[in-house]
């Protein structure tokens, strides 16, 4: 009774399973492929879903990078660009998605950032009932000052977005420079990579 297949509780002995299905003991997933993990530096015009029916989707930019059946960690807005991971790694997935990673992302508002309003973001605000915390945030140096770089741990797509509409500011560009230990070094926008044992062993000590 601990083996489920595809949800349905299976206690035949013998029953053969296929490899597109949803295999999980005591409520684990059993991944009969070899684990994958791929970074991509994604450009505009590609939304992060793995849904067929939204057109141009990141997915069709890794088609060729694994033969797993990878799907990204957390989101970036269709227009976003900037660094994704791709994994088949469910562990991964699950102490990423509980922990949070580090992103810092490039922003470019359609007006100057406030410095009161900086300073608001600095401290945590509260939307639509939930605080949100970034871990850090300044104006990119040399730059006008809607120019932002802002660090935070939170996964979800629209948390950014949300903060400066909630401060009456839009997002005119946004991009992901760093996801936690990993850069956009050599890898050019629309580009991706298999990420080597030295880069996936730092993810251990997050």
């Amino acid at each position: 009774g601990l083996v489920t297949v595809t949800g349905k509780i299976i206690n035949e002995m013998g029953y053969k399973v296929q490899l597109e299905d949803d295999v999980r003991f005591d409520g684990r997933r059993l991944n009969p492929e070899p684990m994958s993990y791929v970074l991509l530096n994604k450009p505009k015009g590609f939304a992060t879903t793995t849904s067929e029916s939204k057109g141009s989707t990141v997915m069709d930019l890794v088609a060729n990078a694994s033969n797993s059946r990878i799907t990204p960690i957390g989101r970036l807005g269709r227009n976003a660009t900037g660094l994704l991971l791709f994994t088949n790694d469910d562990k991964l997935k699950e102490k990423l998605s509980k922990k949070g990673m580090e992103r810092l992302f490039h922003i470019e508002l359609d007006k100057n950032l406030k410095a009161a309003d900086l300073i608001r973001i600095k401290e945590g605000m509260t939307i639509a009932g939930k605080k949100i915390t970034v871990e850090e945030i300044s104006y990119v140096k040399d730059k006008p000052k809607k120019e932002i770089g802002i660090k935070i741990k939170h996964m979800g797509n629209s948390v950014i977005r949300d903060i400066f509409a909630d401060l009456d500011y839009d997002i005119v560009r946004l991009d992901c420079v760093t996801l936690a230990h990993l850069t956009k070094k050599d890898l050019p926008r629309g580009k991706w990579k298999i990420l080597t044992t030295e880069e996936l062993n730092l993810f251990s000590m997050l």
